[in-house]
């Protein structure tokens, strides 16, 4: 595959080597730099290429030729990516999305910008999935469901027809959601948790608990 599109990751985590690794593997686009903000870079090169400030971005890199995505994970509950996303295409930057070539995808599902949808995610006819939004290995999106922007999933999460996911969600492993459920925005999930019914905004679920944990800031 041609790696045409130059790319700038914004993070240095565990989740930005992974994007790394798939983007340089099985995509179209060649990592070109690495991006933290300023206070928090600890070296001036990763891979082989060079750990600039997000500050400087406009100044090192021509917007209008750089792709850049931010590879941050569920951190602050999603808030940090998105900031992150959002401040760099103010500055006028491209924005990348990564879908697996080993994803099944069916052909009118509908995917917003600055995705990552990795391997062996099952993704059927009608689904809308919104703006940054992380989709680890392994899950199931049914048909006719709408996922919200700045929702991360982690794996092996069963989203079931005809659910409407609210933005800034966190799904948590081996998670389940049943047919016609509506998951409120800022919503966390918890790994192995089976929800039933509706949720309300900002609430938090967790496996084998009989009460309802309520987010505290």
């Amino acid at each position: 595959m041609a790696q045409e599109k130059k790319l700038i990751i914004v993070g240095t985590s565990a989740f930005a080597e992974v994007a790394y690794e798939y983007f340089t593997h099985d995509s179209p686009y060649d990592v070109v730099a690495f991006s933290v903000e300023r206070n928090f870079i600890q070296a001036d090169e990763m891979f082989g290429v060079p750990v600039v400030p997000f500050e400087e971005l406009q100044i090192r890199y021509n917007a209008d030729e750089h792709y850049v995505f931010a590879a941050i994970s569920y951190t602050r509950r999603n808030k940090l990516r998105t900031r992150l996303y959002r401040e760099a295409k103010a500055k006028g930057f491209l924005i990348a999305s990564y879908i697996s070539s080993r994803a099944f995808v069916w052909r009118n599902a509908a995917i917003g910008e600055h995705c990552f949808i990795f391997e062996d995610n099952t993704i059927q006819p009608f689904v809308k999935i919104g703006d940054n939004v992380i989709i680890w290995s392994g899950n199931h999106i049914g048909h006719h469901s709408v996922i919200g922007d700045n929702c991360f999933i982690s794996s092996h999460v069963v989203i079931s027809g005809f659910c409407n996911v609210g933005e800034s969600c966190f799904f948590g492993v081996n998670s389940t959601i049943a047919n016609n459920i509506n998951i409120a925005e800022d919503c966390i999930i918890g790994a192995g948790t089976t929800i039933l019914q509706d949720t309300a905004k900002g609430d938090v679920y967790k496996a084998n608990a009989s009460t309802l944990l309520t987010r505290k800031e």
